[in-house]
């Protein structure tokens, strides 16, 4: 046990530096590795295997709705992102641009693509040409690039991977209901498979994405109180439809311009998963998306039948579970320390004693409960163990956020809490782009959503006292 204790003490309490708890983690389990291109990163297969869970999760759902996956090019012409004004001033500053082609230089410049709404509206401008080729519906898997000052693995980088679906519309409801649709998705997904509560709800104007009409979001609380804008989705109107001259024959007859979409969500996710989850000891993965689910630790597998008996067992489970036998010569307690590092949700212990009994031991990540299972039901067992390990996780997590969030009625008492209590703030404002300003200027915040569930903390805006419009939740975020 005393290598365990030596492993665990590797990673700094995130009481005493999140940050530096946060990067322990992620190199420690294994997740990633620093390379040579500044703010790009290595994702290890461990790493990899959880975004693959969590790409096969999404893309059924996606299919199931009607969604079609296609693939865009990597590069976009300086003309063509020109072409809507709003959305390339956003993202000038985090444009990555090519000048040379070989030894030539290039008679326009490309862009690599931080987001591929021009790409998508280029291609529907030719493809579209009756309410009958509506909607559309499509979605791709892809790497984007911007150009980030400030990186940290998973949640910030200059490269990284997610999805984003574009979708067009005949008319503005159904374009709406897509785009609600969609960040349903994500929330549902977050909360019922990842375990990660989730508050939904619209951006303000200042918030919201390059060239959106709105911008819907679901924001988590992690650890330290922060906010990850988790999964966002946006409407567009038609602007984009005009900008690319993008025009269908209606049902009358008459030329009109399609409303338009599109919803994202990244690998920052998985940086989200270890904020909300994980602890001092490490990881602790959500079953949906672990690599393995269950592993198996022989206990005194030098006996003999011990390492058969739990190969017996990997192959009865493996038929509905991820699960791994580790038989190499390190200590049981070198694996147990090592497997809660990587999160695994399930640890299944089996040695001389247990087979005797027909029995083995389980034992759950996020809470560590064991519990002794008759080998003729181990199957029943797993099932329910990962499902009380699903829900437990989910649970702590919403109990945690819930006593992390305040409200508050003067700007004196938001604050005194901005200051002095990490989490969010939950205040009435008036719709001023100043108010919303002035409560980052003196309290450090930002406005994080107006919540679709709202409530009435008072009349007045918080900030300047005038009549309130609505609630918003507040917080620090990443």
């Amino acid at each position: 046990m005393a290598e365990q204790k030596k492993m665990v003490e590797a990673i700094t309490p995130m009481e005493e530096d999140f940050a530096k708890w946060y990067t322990d983690i992620v190199k420690k389990a294994e997740l990633m590795d620093y390379t040579s291109v500044r703010g790009c990163m290595v994702i290890e297969p461990y790493g990899w295997a959880i975004w693959e869970n969590i790409q096969h999760i999404l893309d059924q759902r996606f299919k199931e709705l009607g969604h079609e996956n296609v693939s865009m090019p990597m590069f976009i012409p300086e003309s063509l992102l020109n072409k809507e004004k709003e959305h390339v001033e956003g993202f000038a500053p985090e444009v990555a641009w090519i000048t040379m082609g070989g030894n030539e230089k290039l008679q326009e410049r490309l862009c690599v693509r931080p987001t591929s709404e021009t790409l998508f509206c280029d291609h529907y401008a030719k493809v579209i040409h009756s309410w009958r080729d509506l909607p559309k519906l499509y979605n791709q898997w892809c790497s984007v690039v911007r150009w980030e000052k400030t990186t940290r693995p998973f949640l910030r980088s200059v490269e990284f991977h997610w999805q984003e679906g574009h979708t067009m519309h005949e008319t503005a409801q159904e374009a709406e209901e897509e785009t609600q649709r969609m960040l349903g998705v994500y929330a549902d997904f977050c909360e019922n498979e990842l375990g990660i509560p989730v508050i939904k709800g619209r951006k303000t104007d200042k918030e919201k994405f390059s060239g959106a009409v709105a911008t819907y979001t679901i924001e988590a609380m992690m650890h330290d109180g922060k906010a990850l804008q988790s999964g966002t989705s946006h409407y567009f109107g038609d602007g984009f439809a005009k900008a690319f001259n993008v025009t269908f024959q209606g049902r009358d007859n008459s030329i009109c311009h399609p409303f338009q979409t599109s919803w994202g969500m990244s690998t920052r996710i998985i940086g989200g998963i270890i904020m909300t989850h994980g602890d001092n000891d490490g990881l602790v993965l959500p079953p949906a998306v672990a690599p393995i689910q269950v592993i198996i630790v022989p206990v005194a597998q030098h006996k003999p039948g011990v390492l058969d008996k739990a190969q017996e067992l990997r192959k009865r489970l493996k038929k509905a579970f991820r699960v791994r036998v580790d038989d190499s010569d390190q200590s049981p307690g070198w694996k147990f320390a090592q497997y809660e590092m990587k999160g695994v949700p399930l640890r299944l212990e089996i040695g001389p004693k247990d087979i005797e009994k027909n029995q083995c031991v389980l034992v759950r990540r996020h809470d560590r409960q064991k519990i002794f299972v008759p080998l003729d039901q181990l199957e029943q067992a797993v099932a329910e163990q990962l499902e009380q390990v699903r829900k437990g996780m989910y649970e702590k997590a919403l109990a945690r956020r819930e006593s992390m969030t305040y409200s508050a009625k003067t700007l004196e008492e938001f604050k005194k809490i901005a200051d002095s209590k990490p989490g969010f703030v939950k205040a009435m404002w008036c719709g001023d782009l100043a108010c919303e300003e002035k409560l980052k200027e003196v309290a450090g915040v930002s406005s994080r959503c107006m919540p679709f569930e709202q409530e009435h903390i008072g009349d007045t805006c918080v900030c300047c006292g005038k009549p309130a419009k609505t609630m918003v939740y507040w917080g620090k975020a990443y």
